[in-house]
Order: C-alpha cells, then sequence, then structure tokens
C-alpha cells in the first residue's frame, strides 16, 4: 500500500501571530511521526519552510514543487527528498494534487487562499474525493467560513454541489481528520467542526 501524502497549503510568510509558525512546526513533527509524507509548494521561507524543515528534522519524507521563477524568490529547499521544478503555476498545482492523497489550509495570503478555494471547487465539481481540511488556528479563516455561509444563504453555492470540509482548530487534529476521512470519505468526524453541503 502506498504510503499517504498530504499537500499542505500555507503561506511564504511567517504572519504577525506566533502561534501560526508553531502550528507550521507541529503539524510537519506529527506527519513525520506518522510517516505521513509532505507534498507542499517547494519554498523555505514563512510557515511553507517551517512545515517542511519540520517533517525532515523528525526524519519524514518532503516533496517540493516549485515554478522556475519563484526558485529564488521563495528559496527553494533544496535538501528535499524529491525536488520537482515546473514551468508554471498551472503545472505546479496540478503536480501537487496528483501526489496528494488530501490537502490540509494552515494560515496563508492569496496564494494559499487560492490553492483552497481551487481544490475545495474541484471536489464539488466531483473532479476528486480527496480530503480538505482547513486548520483554523486562532480563527485565521473564520472570515473565509463566513462568507462561505453568505454564498450558501444566497444560494450561489446550492443543492446539487456539496462536499465535505472539514475545519479543525489545531494543528493537533489535523492528521487524525485526515486518516479519518481516507476511511470513511463522506462521514463527518464530528458535527461541530464540519461545514457540511457547501
Amino acid at each position: 500500500m502506498q504510503a499517504s501524502k498530504l499537500c499542505v497549503y500555507c503561506g511564504s510568510g511567517t504572519g504577525r501571530n506566533p502561534l501560526h509558525m508553531a502550528a507550521a512546526k507541529e503539524l510537519g513533527k506529527a506527519m513525520a511521526t506518522e510517516g505521513i509524507g509532505l507534498v507542499y509548494g517547494g519554498g523555505g521561507l514563512g510557515l511553507m519552510g517551517e512545515v517542511a524543515r519540520s517533517v525532515l528534522d523528525n526524519g519524514g519524507h518532503v516533496t517540493g514543487i516549485i515554478p522556475e521563477f519563484l526558485v529564488n524568490r521563495e528559496h527553494m529547499l533544496d535538501n528535499v527528498n524529491e525536488l520537482i521544478v515546473t514551468t508554471t503555476m498551472h503545472e505546479r498545482k496540478m503536480t501537487m494534487f496528483a501526489r496528494a492523497s488530501g490537502f490540509v489550509a494552515l494560515p496563508g495570503g492569496l496564494g494559499t487562499l487560492e490553492e483552497l478555494t481551487e481544490i475545495s471547487t474541484w471536489a464539488q465539481l466531483g473532479q476528486h474525493a480527496k480530503p480538505v481540511i482547513v486548520c483554523n488556528i486562532d480563527g485565521y479563516w473564520d472570515p473565509l467560513l463566513d462568507l462561505i455561509d453568505h454564498m450558501r444563504e444566497e444560494q450561489f453555492i446550492r443543492q446539487g454541489f456539496e462536499f465535505e470540509l472539514d475545519v479543525v482548530e489545531n494543528a493537533a487534529e489535523v492528521i487524525p481528520a485526515f486518516e479519518y476521512r481516507l476511511k470513511h470519505p463522506g462521514k463527518p468526524p464530528s458535527q461541530a467542526a464540519l461545514i457540511d453541503k457547501l
């Protein structure tokens, strides 16, 4: 059986809340401990670099995928187990999708938001059934979750376009949610931590 790999979307900046960097480090250690490989954007800065270094420091496997034009800008980590340099952002995202068993979004900026909404849209359109998890550290993603609720209320996210998005409050909950969803696709690990029928 092929080992599970979790694609982590997160910022190339550190942000102003130290809890975010701490969560990235904690998640990386947990992934390595549980034998779950990391698929990520290949950079060495911010949360992105922190989660990758944490996986590596704890003996885990890291696949970095980065487009050529970001190699220097995002300080590409070259000591990962597998490094893939792509031509475009689109190729990068498709390669990350193909390599991953599931996805989690830690805090980040527009790039992280775009990755999360794209992978969620693909699920909504029936293009995949892989787990999608939002790690809502210190309420970081609350404005997005409120916006999604608003979209539902306004019927722009409507019946027939449902998918499961798991929301957890800290890094310690990510791996249990991911592993549960792999074994029980479509069944929420807890109703309180789930936005269903998006």
